[in-house]
C-alpha cells in the first residue's frame, strides 16, 4: 500500500485539512494510507500529488462540523489523522458517530476538544497586558500594551478576536512561542513567534491589583488543590496578583485562628488603600479621560462585549444611575436602549424630563449574563462587583456635577450609599452621605416589566410620579436638599 503524504501549515491549518480530506474522500484513500505532516517536519515518504479534478464538499453532521475546528487547534500530532478517520467513517454511513460518546475514537476527540476549550478559557482569564509605551505619534500617540502567554494548544487565532472586542481603544500585542497577534484599533493581524523578554516585567498598576487580590483572599477557604486546578502554576509568572499567593497561604492558618478568636462583629467593607492609590494614579483630568480608562478596563466578570459609558451633558441638573447594561446596551454601547430603557424614556417624557438634557449611567459598566443557548440572560451583580466599579462611578458623577442623582433600583442605591437599603422603605428623597448632590430613590424600570399585566399600570403611574418629584427637586433653589 503506497502512503500518501499530506503537508499542512504549522499550527491549526483548518482550511488545509478541509481541502485535503475532501480530496482523500474523493480518491477513496484509507486513513491508514495517509501520513499527515504539520509545519517543517520531514517525511520518510515522498509527498504524492493528488489526482486532478474538483473535490466535492462534504455534507457533515452538525456535531462533526463543530468538532473538527476545535480538534484542529490541539497540539497532538495525530489530530489530523484522527479527524480523517472520523470523517471517513461518517462518509461511509455512520452519520451519528459523533453522538456515540462511548466510541474510542469519539471519546478521544472529545477529550481533545475539551482540552482546547479549557485552554481558551485560561487564555481569556489569565492573560495580563502591561503598558509598553505609545504607538505611532510619540507621546501623543495611542497607548500600547503587550502580553506574554504560553498556550497549551494552537489557539492564538481563535482567542485574539476576544481581546480586540474587549480592548478596542488601545494598541496591543500578544506574544506566544507559536506566533503573535497585533491590534492597532482597526485591524487584527498575526505575525511570527515572540519572546518573553519583549514584554515589560512590571506595570505601575500591579501593586494596586495585588493589594486588591490580597484583600479579597479568604484564608478560611484556602484549598491548594482547587487553586492549582483552576489557576495552574505555569501561568503564575505572568499574573501580578499571584506573587502574593505564597505569603497568603503561609498566613492562612494564623489568620483563621485570629478570626475565630475575635468576637462576632458586623462586616465592614474595606477598599485597599494602595488599590485606591493606584486608581487615583490614573488621574483622569476630564470625563473623556475617565471614559477612556473605563473603556480600556477588563470586565470583572468575563463575557461583556464592551464597557457601556454614561451618556448626557456635563452639568446636567439631574442624573439617573441604573444597575448595569443589558443585552442591547452591551451590543450598542449605549445605556438604557433596551426594553427597560424604552420604558424609562416613555416615563421621562410623561414626567416632563428631557432625556437629552439629563445624564444616564449605570453603577456597573459591563454586562453580566448567563448564556442559555443563543440568549444572554441578565445576572445581577454581587456587592463585590458593585464595589469594584464604585470608584469610577464616583469620579464620573464628580465630573458631571448634577444637582440631583436618581438611584434606579437597589444596586444603584448600594453603589451610591455603600449600604443595602430596601427600595420600598427608602423610596423618595434621600441623602447619600458625603455626596455633593441631592438624592432620590425609586424602582428600576425593569422591575415594572416583571410585574403581572394587571399590576403594571398602577406601578407605572407611581414611577412617573416619582420622576416628577425628582424633577421638582432638581429644579428647586439651592439648599432644598437639606
Amino acid at each position: 500500500m503506497r502512503t500518501r503524504t499530506i503537508r499542512l501549515r504549522p499550527g491549526a491549518d483548518l482550511d488545509g485539512f478541509r481541502a485535503a480530506v475532501r480530496r482523500l474522500i474523493r480518491d477513496d484513500v484509507a486513513p491508514d494510507a495517509v501520513t499527515w505532516i504539520a509545519g517543517e517536519a520531514q517525511s520518510l515518504f515522498p509527498e504524492d500529488a493528488p489526482a486532478a479534478g474538483p473535490s466535492p464538499a462534504l455534507a457533515l453532521p452538525r456535531a462533526v462540523a463543530a468538532l473538527v475546528p476545535a480538534v484542529v487547534m490541539h497540539r497532538d500530532p495525530e489530530r489530523y489523522g484522527l479527524l480523517h478517520r472520523l470523517v471517513r467513517r461518517v462518509a461511509d454511513g455512520e452519520r451519528h458517530l459523533a453522538e456515540v460518546a462511548s466510541d474510542p475514537l469519539v471519546h478521544r476527540l472529545n477529550l481533545m476538544r475539551k482540552a482546547v476549550a479549557s485552554d481558551l478559557h485560561k487564555m481569556h482569564a489569565f492573560l495580563r497586558f502591561r503598558r509598553a509605551g505609545t504607538g505611532e505619534g510619540g507621546a501623543g500617540g495611542r497607548e500600547r500594551f503587550a502580553a506574554w502567554f504560553e498556550p497549551e494548544h494552537h489557539i492564538l487565532a481563535e482567542a485574539a478576536p476576544f481581546f480586540s472586542a474587549r480592548f478596542p481603544s488601545f494598541d496591543w500585542s500578544i506574544l506566544t512561542p507559536d506566533g503573535s497577534a497585533h491590534w492597532d484599533g482597526r485591524t487584527l493581524s498575526f505575525g511570527p513567534p515572540g519572546r518573553r523578554e519583549d514584554v515589560p516585567e512590571q506595570d505601575a498598576f500591579e501593586a494596586g491589583w495585588t493589594d486588591y487580590y490580597s484583600s479579597t483572599f479568604n484564608p478560611a477557604r484556602t484549598n491548594l488543590a482547587a487553586m492549582r486546578a483552576e489557576m495552574p502554576k505555569k501561568y503564575w509568572h505572568n499574573m501580578p496578583e499571584t506573587a502574593a499567593i505564597p505569603g497568603l497561604v503561609r498566613e492562612a492558618g494564623r489568620r483563621v485562628g485570629e478570626m475565630i478568636e475575635r468576637a462576632p462583629e458586623a462586616p465592614v467593607k474595606r477598599v485597599p488603600a494602595r488599590a485606591l492609590a493606584a486608581m487615583a494614579a490614573q488621574e483622569p483630568a476630564s470625563l473623556a479621560a475617565l471614559n477612556a480608562v473605563i473603556r480600556a478596563s477588563e470586565p470583572l466578570v468575563p463575557g461583556a462585549t464592551q464597557a457601556v459609558l454614561g451618556e448626557g451633558p456635563q452639568g446636567a441638573a439631574i442624573a439617573f444611575v441604573g444597575e448595569q447594561p443589558g443585552d442591547q446596551e452591551d451590543l450598542q454601547g449605549r445605556p438604557f436602549v433596551g426594553p427597560a430603557g424604552q420604558l424609562l424614556a416613555r416615563a421621562l417624557r410623561e414626567a416632563g424630563i428631557d432625556r437629552e438634557r439629563s445624564y444616564l449611567t449605570n453603577a456597573v459598566k459591563h454586562f453580566k449574563f448567563e448564556a442559555r443557548g443563543k440568549r444572554r440572560l441578565h445576572k445581577s451583580p454581587t456587592a463585590g462587583e458593585v464595589a469594584h466599579y464604585r470608584w469610577w462611578l464616583d469620579r464620573e458623577l464628580a465630573f458631571v456635577a448634577p444637582r440631583l442623582v436618581v438611584a434606579l433600583g437597589a444596586t444603584a442605591v448600594l453603589a451610591l450609599s455603600g449600604r443595602q437599603i430596601p427600595i420600598t422603605r427608602a423610596r423618595g428623597p434621600a441623602a447619600f452621605a458625603g455626596k455633593p448632590y441631592g438624592g432620590f430613590i425609586t424602582v428600576h424600570p425593569s422591575y415594572l416589566l416583571r410585574l403581572p399585566d394587571e399590576a403594571r399600570p398602577e406601578a407605572y403611574e407611581a414611577f412617573v410620579d416619582d420622576l416628577r418629584r425628582a424633577a421638582s427637586l432638581a429644579a428647586a433653589p439651592a439648599g432644598a436638599f437639606g
